[in-house]
């Protein structure tokens, strides 16, 4: 079988319909799993995302919908994981195929909950996968300028780099730019900060104060980031590539940025609890805040912001005290 074969997006949110977008751009026919079939009979007969990106049209006739997991499993060579980390062991426990010799890619920018684990840790451990047929996709990109057809760029990463040119091949197009890299594990964590110091972002935005302190926030999580990544994964890097620095820039700043706008309720006066539930999407920062502050506890990395960010969503403690206890930090 040539890699990548028949490719099934698992997943029907935001960024499961972008990539999907992108697939059928150079692929002649996907597989695609929502949980829902009342979704899926909407999705046939509008030809479109009922939910997300309702722009976006389809032709259904090269899409083979189903809510069975295992079926869709059996069915694909490549299984696209698009489903939000908090969700993602609720989805993937139910896989009851052997899924060993499928190769996997990654578009989940959390860590597993409770396990603390990143996810192609975690598919290794729990299914066999090979290091070498597990890959990520990373920004900078917001499924919401892939709708629009506005300039995107997408990183991905596998051990194996020729693997990585080959799946970013099924995704490049006229609007779409890829680049490959080896750093699977620095990319996975990366994609999990950037959410955390777009929370971070959004409160400073929140409580007003102002764009000199938010440029000194973002240019100290970028030194954050990259502090943590080289404890937990050693490795020659440059943090200032735009799988790193660009996406933290496109998720701090962006209106498209759930993490930010979930942060800027927070610095205006909504309670955690309360921005939560005002959310229509899930915003991953709130749960990857709690699993690299436990995470650090085994590594002991100086992170004022993360710690900061943690203090608000988990410990009551107000932004501005938060925000205010990170500026001695800052360089």
């Amino acid at each position: 079988m040539n890699f990548p074969g028949k490719i099934a997006v698992m997943g029907g949110g935001s960024w499961a319909t972008a990539l999907a977008k992108l697939l059928l751009q150079n692929c002649d026919n996907i597989l695609w799993y929502m949980r829902r079939d009342d979704r899926i009979e909407d999705f046939k007969r509008l030809c479109r995302n009922p939910a997300y990106l309702t722009d976006v049209q389809f032709d259904c006739r090269r899409i083979e919908f189903s809510s069975d997991i295992n079926a869709i499993c059996e069915a694909a060579d490549t299984l696209v994981l698009v489903m939000p980390s908090p969700y993602f062991k609720e989805h993937i426990s139910k896989i009851k195929v052997d899924i060993s010799g499928k190769s996997v890619v990654s578009a989940i920018k959390g860590i597993v909950p409770d396990e603390n684990q990143l996810i192609t840790d975690f598919m290794v451990e729990r299914f066999g996968i090979k290091p070498d047929n597990l890959l990520v996709i990373s920004g900078p990109c917001h499924a919401e300028e892939v709708a629009l057809d506005r300039p995107s760029y997408l990183t991905i990463g596998c051990h194996n780099i020729e693997r990585a040119a080959d799946f970013a091949g099924c995704i490049a197009g006229k609007h779409t730019h890829t680049i490959t890299s080896s750093d699977v594990d620095g990319i996975e964590y990366a994609a999990v900060l950037k959410n955390v110091y777009s929370i971070a972002a959004g409160i400073v935005h929140g409580l007003k104060q102002g764009d000199n302190f938010l440029a000194m926030l973002v240019s100290n999580a970028i030194r954050e980031m990259e502090r943590f990544i080289d404890a937990v994964n050693p490795r020659p890097r440059q943090i200032c590539d735009s799988v790193y620095l660009g996406d933290l820039l496109v998720t701090a700043y962006s209106r498209f940025s759930r993490n930010h706008n979930f942060g800027a309720m927070i610095g205006k006066g909504y309670s955690v609890k309360a921005a939560r539930m005002e959310m229509e999407q899930t915003a991953e920062g709130y749960y990857g805040t709690k699993c690299i502050h436990e995470i650090n506890t085994c590594y002991e990395v100086e992170m004022p912001i993360l710690n900061g960010v943690y203090d608000i969503l988990y410990r009551n403690v107000s932004p501005s005290r938060a925000i205010a206890s990170m500026a001695p930090f800052f360089v």
